[in-house]
């Protein structure tokens, strides 16, 4: 059982579930993950990260537009100090899954004023685009979701590894093109509106679509195997990440198609 997405990996279900079986004196844990209880959550942390970014949005719309200097250095910070806090809180709750009731909430609230501040900068760049990129989000995520559970997609070892190794080919691009960044140097091509810029974010946004699939598959397995209630949070934490990176992956995308005009 492997999922590409790091927060959900097979050892995160299966020691919990070991460890709710064997409480005190040996007794099992009363209740356990669902996966409705994991929809409910992942519903929380969705709606906590669209309440921040909706709030940066209309704090920030009119300093855009109206290219305020200080209002942008203060949106700048923002952005900034939540990128931290988000990746504090990732780092927590990947290591101190138990927490992750809370430190899941307070990832969520701080991506969501990255997202929010990203995506208004890039929507007075290119009016209309963001709305695009969720409707186009929420979408592939339905698709996938229906094709799952109809048993249209099934996640199969050969799947799960071809999904996972490519995975970690553009992770490791991605470290690749940071550590350049800092002598002045990017990867040709990737970052243009080119042809090939555009084929290498249509083949990231397929990964991350899959990536989906993937999750799905081991969040069912994560309840078949009896993980502790608190898993619940632990896995729709791993399901948000992957949805952002799949938002951000299409917003990319939308910007170099939309560049080319």
């Amino acid at each position: 059982m492997r999922s590409g997405n790091p927060m959900l990996r097979e050892s995160a279900f299966t020691s919990a579930a070991q460890a709710a079986r064997m409480g005190t004196g040996g007794v099992a844990a009363a209740s356990g993950m669902t996966l409705n209880g994991v929809v409910n959550r992942t519903a929380i942390l969705f709606l906590a990260m669209m309440g921040t970014a909706a709030y940066v949005w209309y704090a920030f719309a009119r300093a855009i537009a109206e290219q305020n200097e200080q209002r942008l250095g203060v949106l700048g910070g923002a952005i900034m100090v939540a990128l931290v806090i988000g990746l504090i809180a990732a780092l927590v709750t990947t290591f101190k899954r138990d927490w992750a009731g809370v430190t899941a909430p307070i990832y969520a609230l701080a991506e969501g004023v990255v997202i929010g501040g990203i995506s208004l900068f890039t929507e007075m760049q290119f009016p209309g685009i963001v709305l695009q990129a969720v409707l186009l989000t929420l979408g592939v995520f339905a698709v996938l979701l229906f094709a799952y559970r109809s048993g249209l997609i099934k996640a199969t070892e050969n799947f799960k590894l071809m999904v996972v190794s490519a995975t970690g080919a553009i992770a490791l691009v991605y470290l690749v093109d940071i550590g350049l960044m800092f002598f002045g140097i990017r990867i040709p091509m990737i970052h243009e509106g080119g042809t090939y810029g555009i084929i290498f974010s249509l083949i990231v946004v397929g990964i991350a679509a899959l990536n989906l699939v993937l999750d799905f598959d081991f969040i069912e397995k994560g309840v078949e195997v009896g993980a502790p209630k608190y898993m619940e949070w632990y896995a729709a934490f791993g399901l948000l990440v992957t949805l952002i990176w799949l938002y951000l992956e299409i917003l990319r995308l939308l910007v170099k198609i939309r560049g080319r005009n």
